[in-house]
């Protein structure tokens, strides 16, 4: 069975110093009337007891979050890869340029770990950006040592074959064979403090916005995510997972990106691409049919993303979202419907 948070077996975390204090200010917040602490009360209040938010989704946790740090895992996003295994399960995913005009997913667990995740393959510098605000580990299938150098800089613990859960499917051709089995990796890792949000999460939908039910994400000439609007949720209608096995996203936030050189080629001579996910650019968040322009700002690759449009500060709504980074040289949004 999938590891979920508040599982029976898991031990309660245990507060940092600093989680300390920070729960002691919170509480104190909450009695003060001057500083709004009914509103404080409402949202992070039920039954008398003080709600945690899933760092990934936003949602409120009654229980204790896990004691596991945050896991991304790299996906293959080819043909190569049918059937992807595990994406499911995942709070949040982000698509990322590679090279030949391909991607790749950044598929994170948090409040869930699936059986199985796959097929697993290698990391990127792109990924600094992606998993550092979170303090994510790295789960990959190793990375050319340009890359692993710029991850081993950024201080991300990085897992891979022959580590615990990683096994090579026999029904598979390598190299988009390598799978692994998250509870057993997971099981492995040390304990993790409770990481900050990843994005700015609020309640309510986003106001305004045109009609989007259906929306192609295109990140080069040889590469376009489709998407469409079905019973609640945004689904890939190219996806390479199983049918009803697939990830369904609350939200689908389009950012803009600029792109650099990483510095060496893939053996087809491929130059690899970086994605800069720090800076400022256009961004677009689709949410219930709807989607609303705006613009996001990352100082630095270690710090949360920020959003805003004309009227202020954007929020995403609480649930899973899909984080499509899309480069402004080669890709673009079409909205059909």
């Amino acid at each position: 069975m999938a590891v979920r948070w508040g599982s029976p077996g898991r031990p309660a975390r245990q507060l940092t110093v600093a989680a300390a204090i920070a729960l002691a200010c919170t509480l104190a917040a909450c009695s003060d009337d001057s500083s709004g602490g009914d509103e404080l009360d409402e949202s992070s209040r039920k039954g008398g007891t003080l709600s945690q938010f899933q760092p990934l989704t936003g949602e409120p946790v009654d229980g204790d979050l896990p004691t596991y740090p945050v896991v991304t895992v790299k996906i293959d996003n080819t043909a190569s890869s049918a059937p992807q295994i595990g994406l499911e399960t995942a709070d949040l995913i982000t698509e990322e340029l590679v090279e030949g005009g391909l991607t790749r997913l950044a598929a994170t667990y948090y409040s869930s770990i699936p059986d199985l995740a796959g097929p697993v393959r290698s990391m990127r510098a792109s990924d600094i950006g992606i998993v550092t605000p979170v303090e994510s580990v790295l789960v990959a299938a190793g990375g050319a040592p340009p890359t692993r150098a710029r991850i081993a800089d950024a201080e991300i613990p990085t897992y891979g074959e022959g580590d615990p859960g990683f096994f090579r499917a026999d029904d598979r051709p390598a190299p988009y064979n390598l799978m692994v089995e998250l509870p057993a990796l997971v099981d492995s890792l040390d304990e993790a403090a409770v990481p900050p949000q990843y994005l700015p999460f609020g309640d309510d939908a986003p106001g305004g916005g045109k009609k989007a039910t259906t929306f192609d994400v295109m990140f080069s000439a040889g590469h376009t995510t489709s998407w469409e609007y079905q019973d609640g949720g945004y689904v890939r209608t190219n996806s390479y997972s199983e049918p009803d096995a697939d990830f369904v996203a609350d939200s689908v936030l389009v950012l803009r990106v600029r792109q650099g050189d990483a510095g060496y080629k893939d053996p087809a001579g491929n130059p690899v691409p970086e994605t800069l996910y720090e800076g400022t650019g256009d961004a677009r968040l689709f949410h219930d049919g709807k989607v609303v322009e705006g613009s996001w700002t990352k100082d630095q690759l270690d710090e949360p993303l920020q959003l805003e449009t004309r009227d202020g500060d954007l929020t995403v709504p609480r649930g899973n979202t899909f984080i499509e980074l899309v480069p402004v040289d080669t890709g673009g949004v079409q909205v059909s419907g």
